[in-house]
């Protein structure tokens, strides 16, 4: 499905502030001065300034972009962009930084073997053929990360910053991101608190800064009060709302945007660019709204670059897919017999109101058997509100049991049986029914046996229909 996104007259994105850009250089950036560590990653920090130079990332015209793209390249130089947030919360877990207070500060002795499990464990995922440079990757991020938090050069970081970076910077869903971030800075409520929020804005906000767009993305009072309200109670799917919307907050139009480019980036159009008339490209389209199937690749979008009678002033449209015109056609026609879709449709799935505990993996990945029967015993009341079954718990009617219990029943109308019953049975019948609990491996065969006679009663009356037409 394609993103499309409007650019006004002005050449900026809608939603945009419109605010005067001081110019992609100005305010404080990465500089080698912030790094209170060795001089070999001073010297890492001046060759990663020095490469994203060469980019031209500061010829493209909009602020966002500009952001987004140097972000980007951060991500892809350091190889953190190949670690999704999963294995990255994994990687906090097993450092220990998941017991730790946010605002504690930890040595760079420590930062280094974080990152040196990160990529560690990504090499163990890797085929031999395509692992990374271990050593080059930890010395790069370690400097990214020095000169974006340490500015005072204690040699020193918060456990807060470094989460906040690592989150943002590696693989991943924006909503899964968001709400790992969200456990972060939410009470024991699942309440938002403001004061952890401020924090977090200005940790994020600090990596813009790191990469000289502080002039446009960097922190003030005024981007706090963008998101919310002093005082507004603030819950994860608020929060979600907020930072997802479109468009969002605009101190950080970055972020989403930057999701977005790592899924576009490698998607090909088969068209020719008007203005530098390439034959093909990768990445964003965009198609003019007043020219006549004028198209542009996006380095000539960004940088302006324009042909025959188009101006920068012209109406665009983004593209983050390609159609043939046949499938264009099919996707109209398709679109025009659907139900027109709720205005107010929500950008994410809606999650329960009731309070999770932070988002340290244990109970964000789904667990395995074992891991669920440590918990049944170990902490029995802390999961009574959870939406995760144990083993041997009956559903409260889910979408999955729904499914089971429709294709049984539809099984049981084709051989001629009883109406399969839809719900569970009630009262004393139901503790016969329930029985003991089975261990793990018996229900798992226990179900297939039967997964598999349905598919046998079901090929059995499919070839008696046929037989008999």
């Amino acid at each position: 499905m394609n993103f499309q996104m409007w650019v006004n007259g002005d050449g900026l994105p809608v939603g945009s502030t419109g605010v005067v850009d001081l110019g992609p250089t100005a305010g404080m950036g990465l500089g080698t001065a912030g790094i209170g560590a060795a001089p070999d990653l001073v010297a890492e920090m001046q060759q990663l300034i020095d490469e994203m130079r060469v980019q031209d990332f500061d010829s493209i015209r909009f602020a966002t972009y500009r952001a987004a793209c140097k972000l980007r390249f951060i991500q892809k130089k350091t190889n953190v962009h190949l670690v999704d947030i999963w294995n990255m919360i994994e990687s906090f877990r097993e450092n220990g930084l998941n017991a730790l207070p946010i605002h504690t500060s930890i040595k760079t002795s420590r930062i280094e073997l974080l990152l040196t499990t990160i990529f560690h464990n990504l090499n163990k995922r890797l085929v031999a053929s395509q692992h990374i440079d271990t050593d080059r990757s930890i010395s790069l991020l370690l400097s990214f990360l020095l000169g974006a938090y340490d500015k005072h050069q204690t040699g020193r970081l918060a456990v807060f910053s470094i989460k906040i970076a690592l989150a943002t910077l590696c693989a991943g869903k924006l909503v899964d991101k968001l709400r790992y971030m969200f456990s972060q800075i939410s009470d024991t409520n699942g309440i938002m608190d403001h004061t952890k929020f401020t924090d977090f804005l200005q940790q994020i906000l600090a990596l813009t800064t790191a990469v000289f767009e502080a002039p446009t993305f960097g922190f003030t009072e005024a981007a706090v009060l963008q998101c919310f309200q002093k005082g507004q109670t603030v819950t994860l799917n608020q929060f979600l709302d907020v930072f997802m919307s479109d468009p969002c907050p605009p101190c950080i139009m970055w972020l989403p945007l930057l999701n977005r480019m790592s899924t576009v980036e490698n998607v090909y159009h088969p068209i020719t660019c008007d203005a530098c008339q390439v034959r093909s490209f990768t990445g964003f389209r965009y198609k003019c709204q007043r020219c006549a199937n004028y198209q542009l690749c996006q380095n000539c979008f960004w940088r302006g670059r324009t042909s025959q009678n188009h101006s920068n002033e012209h109406e665009m449209k983004e593209y983050s897919s390609y159609k043939s015109p046949t499938k264009q056609l099919a996707h109209s026609i398709q679109k025009s017999l659907q139900c027109i879709p709720s205005s107010n449709s929500k950008s994410h799935s809606l999650f329960s109101e009731q309070p999770q505990r932070p988002l340290e993996l244990q109970n964000i990945v789904p667990a395995t058997p074992t891991t669920l029967r440590r918990y049944h015993t170990d902490s029995a009341t802390d999961w009574a509100a959870s939406p995760v079954l144990l083993p041997g718990a009956v559903s409260n009617g889910g979408p999955l049991d729904d499914e089971h219990k429709l294709i049984a029943r539809y099984a049981a109308k084709l051989s001629g049986r009883a109406d399969y019953p839809l719900g569970p049975p009630s009262g004393p019948n139901r503790a016969q029914s329930m029985g003991p609990p089975l261990d793990e491996r018996a229900l798992i065969a226990q179900l297939e046996e039967e997964n598999n006679q349905m598919i046998r009663e079901m090929t059995r009356l499919e070839t008696q229909v046929i037989l008999k037409n």
